[in-house]
């Protein structure tokens, strides 16, 4: 007899059958347990063993197998564009990332998924705040109770919400519970430690949601192993008018002061030369962890490191920004306008001088829930942020957005562009401003991350 069996994350294959000895020893991730006199894979493999016992007509006991059925149905009327997600994702086997931008319902989409396998599902996100915020939803639409591993709860029901880093501790422990993962942000499993919570679980169907799938390190590779391939993409274009409102984004270039000019050009002149010396180009991250790791002991290299900063924050930071943010704020004082920055010190001087709401990452869960709550209802018509509202925060709607600072990444600037796209009840477009310091590397900056 051949029997499975959910062990620590993985998957015990018992067999006395020389048949399903050969057929599962040929699989990948297949390994002998001399100790258990057995087989044993990652837990992930469950569906590869049991496809191949059933294609090579083997009897087997599934000690895996979910057999608890939920009677799951929803009062949502998915959209075309989730409908067609969703079917793609059932005609992939159920596995795969869906791509969608910010706003454009992935959630919805989810709870179809869970609709169609109706079967105890695991959903994992990247934050107490975005967790919260699924339990909401998922207890509103299901009636039924909502399990929760992290924020102070380890509690399983048949559909849990976990955060990633609860379901990396928790996974080899509940990874044969489930009959569905979902995750939500699946960009997030292209870190090495995350990739351990899909190995560990045996849930067949695997759902990905993600608004920029693509990872500038390639580790997207990795999520497509782990989840599934991207089955279905649609991004900002696709959806701005109908679905999304319609957006436009306008760049405005702003000049340094002589002071800052004089400090940026001596910094940048600094650290180029550093670069000429060292041979790194910067034109990857491992060249600038290079530079990090070299600043430890080479004193030229950490003041090449602290010129770039210096550099950085003068271009990115600089008082016509402020200034150019000042008219703007007074130019939209009817519209709800959210102001991001990648500085927590410049957060911290515009809301000084403007008098608008600061969030940061030591603003307080209760406190930011307090802001946000007081955007959403019109209390405040304008907030400023430093990258702790890129994901993973449920954002009120706004319809302008001014991007004073921010990296290079592509990611980032959907993910920013998104919080002002949902559909405006009077068909009004969004508008992203871009505020650049002319003639420096911010200008570089911004045409990468567009």
């Amino acid at each position: 007899m051949t029997t499975l069996r959910f062990e620590d994350g993985t998957v015990h294959v018992r067999t006395d059958d020389p048949e399903a000895t050969a057929t599962v020893a040929d699989l990948s991730g297949v390994e002998s347990d001399p100790r258990s006199g057995g087989y044993r894979a990652p837990a992930m493999q469950y569906a590869a063993i049991r496809d191949a016992l059933e294609s090579a007509g083997i009897e087997y006991d599934d000690r895996i197998a979910v057999t608890e059925e939920l009677s799951l149905s929803t009062t949502y009327d998915l959209r075309e564009y989730q409908q067609a997600a969703l079917d793609a994702w059932l005609d992939a086997d159920s596995r795969g990332v869906v791509e969608l931008p910010t706003g454009a319902g992935k959630t919805v989409l989810a709870v179809g998924a869970m609709v169609a396998h109706s079967v105890p599902t695991l959903v994992v996100v990247p934050t107490i705040d975005l967790q919260d915020q699924w339990i909401r939803e998922l207890e509103t639409e299901f009636d039924v109770p909502v399990g929760r591993f992290g924020g102070g709860e380890q509690r399983q029901e048949a559909i849990t919400v976990s955060t990633y880093d609860s379901a990396y501790l928790r996974a080899d422990d509940v990874g044969g519970d489930f009959g569905l993962v979902v995750f939500d942000e699946v960009h997030h499993l292209g870190g090495q430690g995350y990739q351990d919570i899909p190995r560990f679980l045996t849930a067949p169907a695997r759902l990905g949601l993600t608004a920029t799938f693509e990872r500038p390190d390639g580790a997207h590779e990795q999520v497509a192993e782990l989840v599934g391939p991207r089955v279905y993409q649609l991004d900002v274009d696709d959806l701005a008018g109908e679905h999304l409102a319609d957006y436009e984004v306008r760049r405005i270039e702003v000049e340094l002061t002589a002071e800052e000019r004089e400090t940026y050009e001596e910094a940048q002149s600094t650290f180029v030369d550093y670069l000429k010396r060292s041979g790194l180009s910067m034109q990857s991250g491992s060249d600038y962890q290079k530079l990090v790791m070299r600043s430890g002991n080479d004193p030229r290299a950490r003041e090449a490191l602290l010129a770039k900063q210096r550099a950085r924050d003068v271009m990115m930071n600089s008082d016509a920004k402020v200034d150019k943010l000042g008219r703007l704020l007074a130019r939209h004082r009817d519209d709800r306008v959210i102001v991001f920055t990648a500085s927590t010190d410049l957060v911290y001087r515009i809301a000084r001088q403007f008098l608008v709401p600061p969030i940061t990452n030591e603003t307080g869960t209760k406190e930011r829930r307090e802001i946000l709550d007081r955007f959403r209802d019109g209390t405040y018509d304008t907030v400023v942020a430093a990258n702790v509202l890129d994901e993973g925060v449920d954002v009120p709607d706004a319809n302008v957005g001014i991007l004073i600072s921010g990296s290079g990444s592509e990611r980032e600037f959907t993910q920013r562009l998104g919080r002002i796209l949902r559909p405006k009840a009077d068909d009004s477009t969004a508008l992203l401003y871009e505020l650049v310091s002319v003639e420096t590397a911010e200008e570089r900056v911004a045409d990468r991350r567009r």
